[in-house]
């Protein structure tokens, strides 16, 4: 078998001992551990990464211990890297995925700031002269943006405003593109803002037979999907390059869009979104 013969005594002894049972893995942790770092070392480690967001070394100094053994009860309660805490609180942010496409649909609206004719300050490379009357801008623009949960498949628009009438509308017509692709959506996730907690909004989402989630207040980690989704919207599309005008920008979303769900590589799923959703009309199951 291919095995040395101390191990094939050992899984014949535990058969004759308790049969069948016996031959299942077992954990190779020792049965106790005297050197391990005491409970109460290892509460202060604990507390110096939550309220003072130190790295082990740091830690190690304080202490007077080797960064090694910093790292390892860092490691043991999940709290080896920063990014999986939350700073203000220093609580353990607990991810989740949703394990089919439509089970949830994250939704949020983001302003920017529109670009005027011509191109603005980045363009110019200009500061206002002191002194000068500040003219008014060409105001804002609304991206509405919807993620899908589990695939992280993305559909947005660039709207006026952020009401009521608006937001429904923008819900209405993402619920029939993310059908296009064969997704059912069953429930969607939103915040807080007053587009979302109005009677209409709610009525058109029991309408659509959608459950509507709320975001808790002053929690926009519940709905991290979609806000790390307007970081890359604005670091790979909005800020990206020097746009001449708004329309010119508002041009290039759809092909950005595109390059973002079928090409673009996501790190949280090992590939692009589309390689999540299987029933794509084309596309191999």
């Amino acid at each position: 078998m291919g095995v040395s013969r101390t191990t094939a005594y050992r899984w014949w002894n535990r058969y004759q001992t308790e049969g069948e049972a016996g031959l299942f893995d077992r954990s190779s942790r020792p049965y106790s551990s005297p050197s391990q770092t005491s409970p109460q070392v290892e509460s202060r480690i604990i507390e110096l990464r939550r309220e003072r967001k130190l790295g082990p070394a740091r830690i190690g100094l304080i202490l007077g211990m080797p960064t090694s053994t910093v790292w390892r009860v860092l490691h043991r309660n999940q709290l080896s890297r920063l990014a999986w805490m939350d700073r203000p609180t220093g609580k353990v942010i607990r991810r989740y995925e949703k394990s089919a496409s439509g089970e949830l649909i994250h939704v949020d609206i983001k302003k920017l700031g529109r670009i005027p004719q011509g191109g603005g300050r980045r363009f110019h490379s200009t500061q206002r002269q002191a002194g000068t009357r500040k003219s008014p801008g060409p105001g804002y623009g609304h991206i509405h943006a919807a993620v899908d949960d589990h695939s992280r498949l993305a559909y947005i628009e660039v709207l006026d405003d952020e009401k009521a009438v608006t937001a429904i509308g923008f819900v209405q017509r993402a619920v029939a593109w993310f059908a296009e692709y064969g997704i059912t959506v069953q429930a969607i996730m939103t915040d807080n803002g007053s587009c979302y907690t109005s009677h209409l909004f709610g009525d058109t989402l029991a309408a659509l037979n959608i459950r509507h989630v709320r975001t808790r207040p002053y929690h926009p980690q519940t709905n991290g999907k979609v806000e790390r989704f307007n970081r890359t919207l604005a670091d790979e599309w909005a800020y990206v390059r020097e746009y001449t005008s708004e329309q010119e920008r508002i041009d290039a979303v759809a092909d950005w869009l595109h390059t973002y769900n079928h090409h673009r590589n996501h790190t949280s799923i090992g590939g692009p979104p589309i390689s999540r959703v299987t029933n794509v009309p084309g596309h191999h199951t």
